[in-house]
């Protein structure tokens, strides 16, 4: 499910769930496990994928197998996950080694830096056209994360980026070529914990202060009536589409 390994006292995260690194209730529950516990030892940390997927976004197969309780359950350990990621008190760089959609791209928009590998991977956030509306801490990340001037056009417009254009609109910081992506996230790691770790500590705690809290504490009315839609009837259906849909395109 996941891989951690110390390099240069980086620790290197690395997702290798499926053909796809679908985000799920185990996944999400382990990742903020790994990411709280493994990375202990460590200056800085880099999160990446297995092939050439970061991650694409929650596991729409296993929304429309499970019932009500899982995607309850799910949708509140992927707003543990992103308060965890996101209040990591240590560099964090994501590597995005291939796509990075829907909460993939929110994943990778919990790090510091973000750095993609020049290809054909795209990101961005369609969950709209999938007919589900965001929970609060996956949109707070993507608020906190994107510059203003972007946020709606990429949350509204559900497309997907080649890497230029996700660097014109700021999802990511950086394009590099694929064979030296790891060794520059690394290295951009290892530069960032080069200063004071209470100094960064504490700066990055002010930087990530107003997402944290709006994670902590989201407008509860509706959050609640979002994770009541996501586990309704309807919502099945419309993801049943989206799916069919999808998977009808990739097959011919």
């Amino acid at each position: 499910m996941l891989q951690t390994v110390l390099r240069d006292e980086v620790a290197i995260v690395t997702l290798e769930h499926g053909k796809a690194n679908a985000l799920d209730l185990e996944l999400c529950r382990e990742l903020a496990h790994q990411v709280t516990h493994a990375t202990s030892a460590a200056k800085a940390a880099v999160i990446t994928g297995r092939g050439s997927i970061f991650s694409a976004g929650v596991d729409l197969l296993r929304v429309l197998d499970e019932g009500p309780d899982y995607v309850t359950e799910f949708l509140s350990a992927l707003s543990t996950l992103c308060e965890t990621v996101v209040g990591f008190p240590k560099p964090l760089v994501a590597a995005i080694n291939g796509h990075a959609i829907a909460g993939g791209c929110v994943l990778a928009c919990m790090a510091d830096r973000r750095i993609m590998a020049q290809g054909t991977g795209r990101v961005g956030v369609p969950e709209l056209l999938v007919g589900v509306p965001f929970p609060a801490a996956p949109l707070a990340v993507l608020q906190s994360a994107i510059p203003i001037q972007f946020v709606t056009e990429v949350i509204y417009g559900c497309d997907t980026y080649d890497p230029p254009a996700a660097l014109a609109r700021g999802l990511i910081d950086e394009i590099t070529e694929p064979d030296s992506l790891l060794d520059h996230a690394v290295a951009t790691a290892s530069k960032l914990s080069g200063v004071s770790p209470e100094a960064f500590r504490l700066t990055k705690a002010h930087l990530r202060r107003s997402v944290l809290h709006q994670i902590r504490s989201p407008a509860n009315d509706i959050e609640a009536d979002v994770r009541r839609f996501w586990a309704s009837p309807q919502a099945k259906i419309l993801i049943r589409d989206y799916v069919n849909k999808t998977f009808k395109k990739v097959s011919t």
